[in-house]
């Protein structure tokens, strides 16, 4: 392959590196903040997290306390003598009431209550991002907010606040604003963008794949093997800007005693970035050992040796259980890809792909390759003998007496036959040099 040509191939792997680095981003975006179910499972762990469900427990409090007269309502019901309590006596249950909503919160409930108002307040904002409208939601305002008044009220009541007192809370008591107007416009056509580029970024990753692979005629191995390094480059880099965006933002956002939940928040909210990042990881890796194993490596030519005698006379075995492991990776689902049809279909045909080349390339080195008679099959059972000989000579040395039942190796032409057949097998890559030595000397003795 030319010098020009190989240049052109380095730079559609590092313009592929580079543009899927962006496509993932776009999909994380896609996937955590612009899809309900994704959203709604995250605000689940939000709320199950014991720091966060104590820092928004202290919230709630402070809202209560902000728009209720709580020194009041207690001064209210104590006799003449005890009202100059009230005060005092309100800010001691401000400890107990955090104590007892966080108790309250993690009934399952409250629960509900709170993932359904993220499941409302989310799909008001996704509605407004894209311009649609549906009875309650209106893009006129362009204002988000997430309601937690309900849960507001039911703390009141375990209270024993009156409700004509929680008549008067406002009417923006507990609820907190996601999106204000003044950003709808720059949302929305970020949202367009977000939408767009998620898709079409992967097809062009894919395309420059392609292309680089259909240049490297007489590399192509190589060149395999090479964009598997850059998918794993593309993880570590996700990764890397996972935990330097977590400092970034921690710093900018939180203090130190807010720290330790805003750190908690950050992992539920790139849960996915992350999961994303260990995954292109695995994949760049089975991309590498793939083209690795396809390689005129010693261990890659005994590894198909070993292969051959299974996977080039009896084709369905070979496709049967790649077939079933696959299925049950499918079952497992460890990556987001492998929970969607379209991942699941694209997998499919790349793995139909590697064992259709492995068998291809295995008929092409091993035509011999059967059932008990491959060189795979030969040099197993060389060695089963080569062990029971030494086994034998070994129980010789301890008892001479049994020299009249040492088998021989037969005539000179069984020798030879035998070298031939080591030969054979050393040639092929199924014996190291090594063993091809030890194995003719063993023969000639």
């Amino acid at each position: 392959m030319s010098r020009g040509r190989h240049i052109v191939i380095w730079v559609l792997i590092v313009s592929a590196a580079v543009i899927a680095f962006l496509s993932t981003l776009t999909t994380w975006v896609n996937r955590q903040a612009l899809d309900t179910q994704s959203w709604t499972k995250s605000s689940s762990r939000l709320i199950n997290d014991p720091e966060i469900r104590s820092a928004l427990s202290v919230y709630i409090v402070n809202q209560l306390y902000e728009n209720v007269d709580v020194s009041g309502q207690i001064q209210a019901q104590l006799p003449p003598r005890f009202k100059g309590l009230a005060g005092p006596m309100s800010t001691a249950l401000r400890s107990p009431a955090q104590q007892g909503v966080d108790q309250l919160l993690g009934q399952p409930r409250v629960v509900n209550i709170w993932v359904n108002a993220n499941r409302v307040a989310h799909e008001q904002l996704v509605d407004i991002l894209e311009n649609k409208t549906r009875p309650g939601v209106s893009t006129a305002n362009g204002t988000v907010t997430l309601n937690l008044r309900t849960i507001l009220i039911d703390l009141a009541h375990q209270l024993g606040l009156s409700g004509n007192l929680l008549a008067k809370l406002p009417p923006d008591a507990g609820q907190i604003t996601v999106l204000h107007s003044n950003q709808l416009a720059v949302a929305q056509d970020a949202v367009k963008a977000v939408r767009i580029l998620s898709i079409w970024l992967v097809v062009l990753v894919l395309l420059l794949w392609g292309i680089a692979l259909y240049l490297a005629r007489g590399a192509r191995r190589p060149t395999l093997r090479d964009i598997g390094w850059s998918i794993i480059a593309v993880g570590l880099l996700l990764l890397v800007v996972r935990h330097l965006g977590e400092n970034y933002v921690l710093n900018q956002l939180t203090t130190q005693q807010t720290r330790p939940v805003g750190h908690r928040v950050w992992l539920i909210a790139t849960g996915i970035l992350g999961q994303i990042g260990w995954a292109a990881i695995l994949y760049g890796a089975v991309t590498v050992l793939g083209a690795v194993l396809a390689g005129p490596t010693r261990v890659a030519t005994r590894l198909r040796a070993w292969l051959a005698p299974v996977v080039n006379p009896r084709p369905a075995v070979a496709w049967g259980v790649t077939g079933g492991t696959y299925l049950l990776l499918v079952l497992w689902g460890p990556t987001h890809a492998l929970r969607s049809p379209i991942g699941i279909v694209l997998f499919a045909g790349l793995i139909a792909l590697g064992v259709y080349t492995l068998r291809k390339q295995s008929l092409e080195e091993f035509p011999d390759a059967g059932l008990g008679e491959g060189p795979a099959f030969k040099a197993w059972a060389g060695q089963l003998t080569g062990r029971a000989e030494a086994r034998w000579a070994s129980h010789h040395d301890h008892h001479p007496s049994a020299t009249e039942t040492r088998p021989t190796n037969g005539s000179s032409g069984s020798v030879a036959d035998e070298i031939e057949r080591l030969d054979k097998l050393h040639t092929s890559g199924a014996l190291t040099d090594d063993e091809f030595q030890r194995a003719k000397e063993h023969a000639l003795a």
